[in-house]
Order: C-alpha cells, then sequence, then structure tokens
C-alpha cells in the first residue's frame, strides 16, 4: 500500500498527518509513504525527522485584499499553483500511490486536484471550526472530507460527504497520565502546574504578558509554572526576569518543549493559543485552558475555535489587547482555586475530543486505498 500525505505551512496541518501516517506504518510495517509540502516551510524540518520522504512544491497563499502589491502577488500565486500541479503530477506519476490525503496548508489545493485528476481517491482532513479556502475548494473535488469538529460541517453544501472523525494526535499522547508524567518529569505530585506555551517561535503580546504574569507569582510556591518563550523571544526574556530578580525554582523558562506530550499531561491548566491541533491535543488530555487565540492568522479562525470550546465549558477565552500580566494571573489562579470548576472543564474537554480519531481517519484511508487499488 502507498500513502501520499500533503500538508504544510504549520504544525497544525503536519501533525496530524504524521500521526495518521504512524498508525498505518504500525498496522502496515510494509506500507509506504511520500510527504509533498511547501518549500521552505516546517515541514521540510518535521517530517524528516519522523523518516518519512518529503517532497516539496512552491506555492504561497492569496492575498484577501486589492492593494496593487497584494493583486501581484495574487498573480504570482496562480503561477505557482499552475507550477505546483505539473510537479505534483511527476511525483505521483512516480510514487504511485493508492490514496492522497491532505491534512492542512496551501500545498494541499494542486496535489489534491492533481491526484484526483488521474484517478486517485482523495480526502482532506479540515481541522478548524470553519474551514479554510483550501477545504473549500477542494470540496468538490475529493472524494471524502474530514473534520475535527461537528460545528464545521454546516459550512459545507455537501455533508453527506463530510465525516466527523476528530484530529489526530501524535503516538506520543497515548497513555498518559497526570501522575506518571509528573513522576517522569520529577514534578512535586502535590503542588498544581501551569503550562504556558505559544508556539515555536513565540508571541510579542504574550511574553510580555507573561513577565507580568511571573511579577505576580511574586516567587512563592503556590504552582509551578513552565512557561515557553518561544526561539525568537528567549533570549530577551530570560535576561530580563534575571534583571528583575524574577527567576524562581517554581519557573521553569524555556526556549521550546521538546517533551510537550509529557509536560502537557503533568498540567492542571494550559495558557495557550487555539490553533486546531492544540485543540485536538487538549481536548485528547481533557486539560483545563485558558485560551489566547493569534490575532495574525487568517479569518480569525482561532477566535472562531476557542469560542467553540469557550461555548462548551471546557476553557475560558481572552484575547489579546483586552488583559495584562495581572488579568492573565487572576484568570489562571481563579481556575486552581476552584476544583470543582476545573473538574467541569476537565469533563467538557474530554467530551469534546476524540479519542479514537487517529483510528477513525485511519479505515477511512484505507477503504479510499483498497478502492485505489482497483481503478
Amino acid at each position: 500500500m502507498r500513502v501520499l500525505f500533503t500538508c504544510g505551512g504549520t504544525a497544525g496541518h503536519i501533525n496530524p498527518a504524521l500521526g495518521v501516517a504512524g498508525r498505518i506504518r504500525e498496522l502496515f510495517p510494509d506500507a509506504e509513504f511520500l510527504f509533498v509540502g511547501a518549500e521552505g516551510h516546517m515541514e521540510t524540518e518535521l517530517v524528516p525527522r519522523e523518516g518519512y520522504e518529503l517532497k516539496t512544491v512552491r506555492i504561497s497563499g492569496f492575498q484577501r485584499s486589492f492593494a496593487p502589491k497584494m493583486i501581484l502577488a495574487n498573480v504570482r500565486a496562480v503561477g505557482r499553483v499552475v507550477s505546483s500541479c505539473r510537479l505534483a503530477k511527476r511525483y505521483i506519476k512516480e510514487f504511485r500511490p493508492d490514496v492522497a490525503v491532505g491534512t492542512g496548508g496551501y500545498v494541499c489545493y494542486p496535489v489534491l486536484k492533481t491526484a484526483a485528476s488521474m484517478g486517485v481517491p482523495t480526502a482532506v482532513h479540515e481541522s478548524n471550526a470553519v474551514p479554510g479556502l483550501t477545504t473549500r475548494l477542494l470540496e468538490k473535488t475529493v472524494d471524502q472530507i474530514m473534520v475535527g469538529l461537528a460545528e464545521s460541517r454546516e459550512f459545507y453544501k455537501a455533508p453527506g460527504k463530510v465525516e466527523v472523525t476528530g484530529t489526530p494526535v501524535r503516538v506520543d499522547f497515548r497513555g498518559l497520565s497526570k501522575s506518571q508524567a509528573r513522576r517522569e518529569l520529577g514534578l512535586d505530585p502535590g503542588q498544581p502546574v501551569v503550562l504556558a506555551v505559544f508556539g515555536s517561535l513565540g508571541a510579542d503580546y504574550m511574553n510580555s504578558a507573561m513577565q507580568g504574569f511571573i511579577r505576580r507569582m511574586g516567587g512563592k510556591d503556590s504552582f509551578r509554572l513552565i512557561y515557553a518563550t518561544g526561539k525568537r523571544y528567549y533570549e530577551d526574556v530570560r535576561k530580563s526576569l534575571d534583571a528583575a530578580g524574577l527567576r524562581s525554582p517554581h519557573i521553569d523558562v524555556r526556549e521550546y518543549i521538546y517533551d510537550m506530550p509529557k509536560v502537557m499531561a503533568a498540567a492542571d491548566v494550559i495558557i495557550c493559543r487555539s490553533g486546531a491541533s492544540t485543540i485536538s491535543e487538549l481536548t485528547y488530555l481533557g486539560k483545563p485552558a485558558v485560551m489566547v487565540p493569534s490575532p495574525n492568522v487568517v479569518n480569525h479562525h482561532q477566535e472562531k475555535n476557542a469560542r467553540v470550546l469557550e461555548k462548551a465549558g471546557a476553557a475560558k477565552m481572552l484575547l489579546e489587547g483586552q488583559f495584562d500580566g495581572d488579568g492573565l494571573f487572576e484568570a489562571v489562579t481563579g481556575l486552581l482555586r476552584d476544583p470543582a470548576a476545573l473538574e467541569r472543564m476537565h469533563g467538557a474537554s474530554l467530551k469534546m475530543g476524540v479519542a479514537d480519531a487517529t483510528d477513525r481517519i485511519v479505515s477511512i484511508v484505507l477503504g479510499l486505498a483498497q478502492k485505489g487499488k482497483t481503478v
């Protein structure tokens, strides 16, 4: 069996594909895989690290503006779609996949469009509550649409073609309990743990707010803070905290969290963005969250994701510009002081999660692959 995955741009698009590929590889050790991503993006690092072959195309997104500069950018984007389709055709001819699966990013459009035109069964997975442009454009082309949240079904013209699967998480998240994670991390089992993380590069506004948050902690041991600044901001944050005398044994400031599944499992409250991949991980573990949507994403999809969780009672949402470090501290400590509220959020989060999301998607992919072998 040969499976082609296409994804790109962010970890939220790449990790679901890696999760599904990993599960297929467990079930079928002889399966062959090819990933097609966008040149110069995060997939060029993450995919090879997991041992999969990656080929790339050059593609860029469309700008939602009629300014002369943006019109010119869109003309170039169209040209890149055309050239990407030609390159995708070559990759598909060489690899001869039984099925092609897209999990998000602009690269999905030329690859899945080309695969479908060549008779390869295709599927696309949409993690966000509101479908992005790529998924909308592919709705009539692909054989199957899979969605992470039930709320997104209403946005499709043919809901019968849409299957609610949940969003896959990486294999590392499976079977982790809070007590086990804390033992392995050497954390005090009786001290609450707060995790703060805002993407691999970090976020300027959130790092500023977190420094105010740490000032309010005042070196006290009422909870343990594990805080990832992001690679872009680590040195500045570290120097600022040192200069203000705000370092403490109860504050673990890191550039990046490489053991994220274990740290998330250990946490009582997580302060984070609301990208689709983050939401799938939160709901898989049932973690109460204070979510701060990134304002720098197309169509405010992170805010829409966070509102779905907030409405379900699984998270609190704060918007950038409407709080500071003090407000963030009060929101988090208010939850820590209310175990009943944390337990309700835990239950609501678990209820939203789909524990067998990976297997649901694998089942659809295998069915399409079988169809591909008969073509």
